[in-house]
């Protein structure tokens, strides 16, 4: 008996050692999780500088690497190579970047809200509105040049295509407000609106003439390569209080993937960040797509990609999805300008090309879930 006794008093030593040491190490993995997509962050980043140095080499491959690298790391923009680097080609470079991490951004807080793994700018009809914006800017105003002078003549295609994105996203939201549905289903309306100005672009082309039509073709098929320094400043002043709001959001964000009920119970006002987090999210892919035209799926690939490295917190996953997003518009801008020149490729080309199989994946994977 008393040796029964002494083994179970030291079982239980035992046990009591073993619950108290369980936390800890469930801290210590936790911590180590953190750490390793930290790390990968960083690595994507390494990527990201790694394809710009790329993007520079092999766009001006008839001159000397040394002297483009030298003209690179010391802003040196009065030799040939500065010129080509500060002036020509870091401009394209820096508004891939932008432009891919602002989209991805928007996708990552769409799908969020919307509890969709098929939520983007592009599959929520923004695109397509944006499209018609532009091509009712070229048939009414002629891209702007019906203006004299001043604002209107230069942004009145980004204008009225940023307006059309605003107005669809405005409509999604008092539809599913006005018919009570659940977010889930923002999607389907998504659907509906890009149907409806789908069939209003292709109006505007029958009605357009051959120099109107070359117009609106060319704008529809995104690029990046008619971009300014001052006009990534924009791009770059619109992205950063995104960024911040949405960082500032990450834990209600965690919340409410959880769903209504969860984060209600956490004290998240759900409906005023659906509403918040959705137009800014519009309001970011709008300012994005305005200038640039219909660069698609980049806002659903990245998001995607960025939950395979680092999981579904989005402390971690908003800086991922926005890496992730960078990364693949600089790929698929450096193929654009290099893998047929001296002809340059519309970006939105080789991003359709790219998530067109992959958005088939994602379905089908749905499917079988």
């Amino acid at each position: 008996m008393d040796s029964a006794k002494e083994q179970t008093e030291v079982n239980y030593r035992i046990y009591a050692d073993e619950k108290e040491q369980l936390p800890n190490a469930a801290v210590s993995q936790y911590q180590a999780g953190i750490c390793r997509r930290s790390l990968l962050l960083l690595g994507l980043g390494g990527a990201i500088l790694a394809c710009v140095v790329i993007g520079l080499l092999w766009g001006n491959r008839q001159l000397p690497a040394g002297e483009l690298l030298w003209a690179f790391l010391t802003h040196n923009t009065t030799s040939l190579a500065g010129t080509y680097v500060w002036r020509i080609d870091l401009p394209i470079i820096t508004a891939a970047v932008l432009v891919g991490a602002g989209l991805s951004l928007s996708g990552v807080v769409m799908q969020c809200l919307l509890r969709n793994p098929l939520a983007s700018p592009y599959t929520l009809g923004l695109s397509s509105a944006a499209s018609f914006g532009a091509a009712l800017s070229v048939i009414l105003f002629n891209g702007g040049a019906v203006f004299a002078h001043g604002f209107l003549q230069a942004y009145c295609t980004p204008i009225c295509a940023f307006a059309c994105a605003l107005l669809a996203t405005g409509l999604v939201l008092a539809l599913t407000k006005l018919t009570r549905v659940a977010p889930e289903t923002m999607v389907l309306a998504g659907i509906a609106i890009s149907a409806i100005f789908t069939a209003g672009l292709t109006l505007l082309q029958y009605l357009a003439d051959p120099v109107q039509m070359s117009a609106i073709v060319s704008w529809t098929f995104g690029s990046v390569s008619y971009t300014s320094w001052s006009w990534d400043l924009v791009l770059f002043a619109v992205l950063v209080p995104a960024t911040a709001y949405f960082l500032y959001r990450c834990w209600d964000l965690n919340a409410v993937s959880a769903g209504d009920e969860v984060a209600r119970g956490l004290g998240v006002n759900t409906n005023r960040l659906l509403v918040i987090g959705m137009m800014l999210s519009a309001l970011l892919a709008s300012v994005m797509v305005a200038r640039f035209g219909v660069i698609a799926f980049v806002g659903l690939l990245g998001p995607h990609l960025a939950r395979l490295l680092v999981g579904n917190d989005y402390r971690l996953l908003v800086p991922g999805g926005m890496l992730t997003g960078a990364l693949l518009m600089i790929v698929a801008n450096t193929l654009a300008l290099n893998i047929v020149r001296p002809m340059i490729l519309p970006v939105g080309l080789l991003t359709s090309l790219l998530g067109g199989p992959a958005f088939i994946y994602l379905l089908l994977r749905r499917y079988r879930r």
